[in-house]
């Protein structure tokens, strides 16, 4: 019999093997040059694009991204591999704008992020899109703006400074102790959140033996499901997880137990509510009781409420004060303003000796607002923020970005790019918020996206600042700290928010002619 090409598929595809690299490049070659991925000092592999760089990095990803886009004219990059999703990663306040606001229906969440987010917090406020995101939105910003949320969050607070954080520093202090203060805000944060969002103390931060039997797996079940989502987002193959999590492969194998412990205690908080008759009672002021009562969430939507709210307030202002509390270690100047600041504020007070600080005291601590959001410049808890394209885009910048492609920018590069904040960008230096009346004074959101910009602005901005303000006020008056790691800037660990590698360790010293 004889064979031909037209009559055989199989050996057309045989000779048409070697020739494949050709053909692709050839293809590549006739693509719209404007549509190229962007590199900067980059070598661009056949096929693979810059996609061995990301390799290469992935243990130093945030310190080399920041790194390529710093020396970029544009301060954006963008690549593409045969057969991957594409990306761009900017620290360039245009881009910036275009994406958070000025084509922000553009820039969803999307679908891809969604999916890998969804098994964690489901479709609450912060993994969803459209109508469904916007509802919640406008049910979460009503909440904030009521008086009644403000007091709870700050009598919180106010609970855990005085009856353990304060306590805790003063038996670390009489025994010489070094604290990881890493993981002491950690605990703080997550008692704080729990009572806010769904009116439970897990007591993390209690004397030993005192904490709720639930609360240190509760605590582990978080991190380790952070850490899962994070391996999702860096694998440059975006569904590999769904394989790893079928064949029940690590990290998938330890995120799925994960969900189990934060699904399982989040659906039993809900359930035991509606069984005592408590949910949605006007009595109670925890998140969770303010959503039942519109009577829009299912049970699986409560869930969502608890877990989103949950993350969101534990390790966003956990990250922050760890990496103020040890930049303030490496300047003793800025930590002596802070405390005169203190002081002063409490001398003026009328009749107020208590161990907090009132809300209006708060408020007039200026230098103390200018030395945290300059912490958070430089090391901002959500150091990246990704989203998706939805249609075709250039950026003002020029830059292509493709229909699907994960579009982020970088909070921690643009704090390190001196065409927007000047050649002191990478010192830590609190008057550059403050004006000669000495006033704190602001940025544009898009120059400092360190609570998001746009529709998606963070919610919480101003009881986050109450939060950190009041527990640092009540530490310095009564202590300082002595960061006992080295002299070397400690490690990055980029997972959903920027947390400090080995964690704080710091000596906890008595303040001398202390107020209090």
């Amino acid at each position: 019999m004889e064979l031909s090409l037209s009559s055989s598929p199989a050996l057309q595809l045989v000779l048409l093997l070697p020739l494949l690299p050709l053909l692709c490049l050839l293809y590549l070659r006739h693509q719209d040059p404007k549509k190229q991925p962007r590199v900067h000092g980059l070598k661009v592999y056949p096929f693979l694009g810059t996609l061995p760089h990301f390799v290469k990095n992935r243990d130093r990803f945030l310190d080399w991204c920041t790194d390529v886009l710093k020396h970029d004219p544009t301060h954006t990059m963008s690549f593409k591999a045969l057969g991957l999703t594409g990306g761009a990663i900017t620290a360039n306040p245009v881009n910036v704008e275009h994406i958070l606001k000025a084509n922000f229906a553009n820039y969803p969440k999307g679908d891809l992020t969604v999916s890998m987010l969804q098994d964690f917090l489901g479709h609450g406020i912060f993994n969803s899109d459209g109508e469904q995101w916007l509802w919640q939105r406008k049910a979460a910003s009503y909440e904030f703006s009521k008086r009644s949320l403000r007091n709870f969050v700050v009598d919180a607070v106010r609970f855990e400074v005085v009856e353990r954080l304060l306590p805790l520093l003063d038996r670390a202090q009489r025994d010489g102790r070094t604290l990881d203060v890493q993981d002491v805000l950690e605990r703080f944060a997550f008692d704080s959140i729990c009572r806010v969002v769904f009116g439970e103390d897990p007591a993390c931060l209690a004397e030993e033996g005192m904490a709720a039997p639930w609360s240190a797996e509760f605590m582990s079940a978080v991190n380790d499901a952070q850490n899962s989502i994070m391996a999702r987002f860096m694998s440059p193959v975006k569904s590999l997880w769904r394989l790893k999590k079928l064949l029940k492969l690590e990290p998938e194998r330890r995120m799925r137990e994960a969900l189990g412990t934060i699904h399982g205690y989040a659906d039993r908080i809900v359930r035991e509510r509606q069984e005592r008759g408590e949910m949605g009672l006007a009595s109670r002021d925890d998140f969770l009781s303010r959503f039942a009562a519109t009577g829009e969430h299912s049970d699986e939507g409560l869930r969502d409420v608890v877990t989103n709210f949950i993350l969101a307030g534990r390790d966003t202002t956990s990250s922050a004060l760890t990496w103020f509390f040890w930049l303030v270690s490496t300047r003793p100047d800025v930590e002596d303003k802070i405390v005169r600041e203190i002081r002063s504020v409490r001398a003026s007070s009328q009749g107020n000796a208590g161990a907090t600080f009132s809300f209006d005291e708060l408020r007039d601590m200026h230098y103390l607002h200018a030395a945290i959001t300059e912490s958070m410049r430089l090391y901002p808890p959500v150091a990246m923020d990704t989203h998706s394209c939805k249609e075709d885009d250039f950026l003002p910048d020029g830059t292509f970005v493709g229909k699907g492609w994960l579009t982020t920018y970088s909070a921690y590069a643009m704090a390190r790019v001196e065409d927007i904040w000047g050649k002191d960008c990478e010192e830590f230096r609190p008057e550059r918020w403050l004006g000669e009346d000495g006033a704190f004074r602001p940025e544009s959101p898009i120059k400092y996206p360190v609570f998001h910009a746009g529709p998606r602005m963070c919610l919480g901005k101003e009881m986050a600042y109450i939060q950190m303000k009041s527990i640092v006020a009540c530490v310095f008056e009564r202590f300082r700290f002595q960061f006992v790691g080295g002299e070397e800037r400690p490690g990055l660990v980029l997972s959903l928010t920027l947390r400090m590698e080995g964690g704080l360790p710091m000596k906890v010293i008595k303040r001398k002619s202390s107020a209090v």
